[in-house]
């Protein structure tokens, strides 16, 4: 009999060879292989007749090949195919299709799916580019007759195929079938009976046998949606074990011993001192709630999370001040040296004055320079540490770290935050009376789903407030074959003295690609657009300092229009740019546009972002445009980008921690998410009238043995 945990290589039909191929879809055991759920169902049990067929739905037809062939047009060869049930037949169309040449032999029987379309010349129903299975010859027996069993009479699970085609939607059918068959039927049951009772689930092996085999019955719709009470069950527990694994986390951090930091008149008076602006009742609460966690003797984790020009950096000096003031030392880190760099001016600027230490380390000092800012750091003279990933380096050494900030932690990862962390053990008992408080900053607004996986094991602060001044910005999307009327405002503009940049999607030009390049725009732009203005370029393949070079100029004023990539997406401050002309728009994802329209605004002129986009644009390009108009706020920005583009890219980048979800979708399971989330803590916080002992024990064992390979942050923090 096959465990949930036995190595997938041993279901039979299986062997070493292909269980390579499984793993590249994350496949190693029979529970992954169980879990590895169609993306859609077919309904065989009433497949259409062609004479039924209507234009514009989509439908499963199985019918016999009639003949096949391969014709070429001067574009592209299609492949058409003719599909017959009796008199009736069905034209289908794969362009770029001289792959199938050999795939079709008369006689043969196939299903397929696709939109019916009917052609405008000659009125014909057809199926352009359908999905197709082979399903034996018409008049097959023997195996052909009990392989169709699993094909056709029945509602029939599609899969994604893998090792570029070679393991087919058909072969997982009959393998998972297999497994199922092999399958333990002591399957034990690790979410409390309680839960199951309020929730009404059914048991795992009923959910897995009907996920992969519906009954005559079950609907459709519901399947294709993954609403079904079997998709609920298995879509619930992984959800459930992610938020137990991620409330775990969060309890063992708050019994570790941390740091209790004084918060006393003398503490709230340097605090005070620092402030270059009247707080706004947004950054007065964050501030409050972050006091508040650093004063407790467990280790502060905090995620403060606000948009573009909220104040975050502020907050972030004055959780410092407490620290400092205790005697301790603060690390800060961000993901760039143009973003450390202004960290550094904007911290002298603000505390050097009221007479705190600050150095900066990043990648491009010079090695007796690093050496130095190293020993400085490890003899405790620097009180506020700031830096690049430079800061993680072996060498690296605090002599009392109190406080870790981390700045745009997307862009670096969960293990790289421990990493830091950890840096706190390398002193004495009485240095290092605990785990330093950490405090995680991001300008990216992170839709709730996301805070509650990703950064489940961090309290959240949220900036919902944007200083007083602070005009809205006004943003506007035109072609660019209107461009003149752009340049003549952008003249007028920088008549007022203002300042402007030019975003361009690349640094060079591609043969292959129609993209404007910010080299050649910036030779125009300078040369024959805006001779008599200053134009600086700024790109992420000028050495680090001339770039800090350009963008010193921007900020004096000393240039008036700065042509740029995507490298001022963050941190760049210039309250005096008002303008962000961003060409081909369409080219940047939601969060990108946001982050970069974000470099404007910051001062109490209007500011306006113009986006040019350049040919035709999709029609996910146009929903990305539309939001960037209709709104400013970034928490809906980010909600929408992503629906767009799904969790997985949400940040650009796979990112290093995020759960990797086997049925679950954070998008369409929002719901079962905050449900999970709910009864997890519930279970933590057993034993009770509703949940026993053994019940905890037996669901974090699961956890551990079953789950934990899922994602990595039971371990981290």
């Amino acid at each position: 009999m096959l465990e949930l945990t036995t190595p997938v290589q041993y279901v039979k039909g299986i062997g070493p060879r292909l269980a390579e191929i499984l793993a590249t879809k994350g496949i190693a055991t029979v529970g992954d292989l169980l879990h590895y759920l169609p993306f859609r169902y077919e309904d065989r049990l009433n497949p259409r007749g062609i004479a039924e067929l209507r234009p514009g739905e989509m439908a499963t037809v199985i019918g016999e090949v009639r003949n096949s062939g391969l014709f070429r047009t001067r574009k592209m060869p299609i492949f058409q195919l003719t599909v017959g049930q009796g008199r009736s037949k069905l034209r289908c169309l794969w362009f770029h299709g001289a792959y199938l040449q050999d795939k079709f032999k008369p006689g043969q029987l196939i299903a397929l799916y696709g939109k019916v379309e009917q052609d405008t010349r000659s009125g014909e129903l057809q199926i352009v580019q359908p999905q197709f299975e082979m399903l034996g010859d018409a008049g097959g027996d023997g195996d052909d007759k009990a392989a169709a069993s699993l094909e056709v009479g029945r509602i029939v699970p599609i899969y994604e195929s893998a090792g570029q085609g070679r393991v087919t939607a058909r072969w997982f059918r009959r393998v998972i079938r297999t497994a199922l068959d092999d399958l333990t039927p002591d399957l034990a049951e690790t979410i409390p009976a309680a839960v199951l009772e309020r929730l009404a689930l059914v048991s795992p092996r009923e959910a897995l046998w009907k996920v992969h085999w519906p009954e005559a019955g079950e609907s459709l719709a519901d399947l294709q949606s993954s609403r079904t009470p079997a998709h609920i069950r298995l879509i619930f527990e992984e959800l459930f074990f992610i938020e137990l694994g991620l409330e775990m986390k969060k309890r063992q951090q708050k019994a570790q011993t941390g740091i209790a930091f004084q918060l006393d008149d003398r503490v709230r008076q340097a605090i005070k001192k620092i402030l270059p602006f009247h707080p706004t009742a947004a950054q007065k609460r964050v501030l409050k709630e972050i006091a508040e966690d650093m004063q407790k003797p467990h280790p502060m984790r905090r995620l403060l999370q606000g948009d573009v020009g909220s104040g975050k950096t502020i907050i972030g000096f004055q959780a410092a001040i407490i620290a400092i003031e205790s005697g301790y030392q603060v690390a800060l880190m961000a993901p760039t040296e143009i973003l450390a760099q202004q960290h550094y001016f904007s911290a002298r600027r603000i505390l050097e004055n009221a007479g705190y230490r600050i150095v900066l380390l990043t990648g491009s000092l010079e090695a007796d320079r690093k050496r130095e800012i190293r020993r400085h750091i490890a003899q405790g003279n620097a009180q506020l540490v700031i830096g690049t990933h430079a800061l993680l380096e072996e060498k690296v050494e605090f002599a009392k770290p109190g406080l870790v900030i981390v700045d745009e932690q997307h862009r670096f990862g969960v293990l790289q935050r421990l990493k830091l962390m950890k840096k706190s053990g390398e002193g004495s008992e009485d240095k290092n009376p605990g785990e330093p408080d950490v405090l995680v900053m991001t300008a990216t607004p992170i839709p709730r789903t996301l805070a509650l996986t990703l950064y489940g094991d961090l309290d959240l602060s949220v900036l919902d407030e944007l200083p007083p001044g602070r005009t809205p910005i006004v943003t506007r999307r035109i072609t660019d074959d209107r461009s003149p009327e752009v340049w003549d405002f952008v003249r007028k503009q920088v008549a007022k003295g203002h300042q402007v940049y030019v975003v361009y999607p690349v640094i060079v030009e591609n043969e292959e690609t129609e993209l404007k390049a910010a080299i050649k725009m910036y030779r125009e732009l300078s040369g024959k657009v805006f001779p008599d203005l200053k134009v600086g370029l700024l790109h992420g393949r000028l050495d680090s300092e001339l770039k800090d070079q350009v963008m010193r100029m921007f900020q004096k004023g000393e240039l008036q229009i700065l042509v740029a990539t995507t490298v001022i997406e963050v941190g760049v401050d210039v309250p005096n740019a008002t303008v962000m002309v961003i060409e081909h728009a369409e080219r940047f994802g939601l969060a990108q546009l946001h982050q970069l329209r974000g470099r404007i605004g910051r001062g109490a002129a209007k500011s306006y972002c113009i986006l040019m986009t350049g040919g035709k644009v999709t029609e996910e390009g146009e929903r990305r445009l539309d939001a960037m108009v209709r709104t400013n706020d970034g928490f809906e920005i980010a909600e929408l980008d992503l629906e767009l583009r799904g969790p997985g890219e949400f940040f650009g980048t796979r990112q290093a921690g995020m759960p990797s979800f086997h049925v679950a979708n954070l998008i369409r399971d929002r719901k079962l998410l905050e449900l999970a989330k709910r009864e997890a803590a519930a279970v933590i916080d057993g034993p009770n009238s509703e949940i026993t002992q053994v019940e905890i024990s037996r669901a974090l064992v699961a956890l551990r043995t079953r789950w934990q390979h899922s994602y990595g942050l039971v371990e981290v923090g």
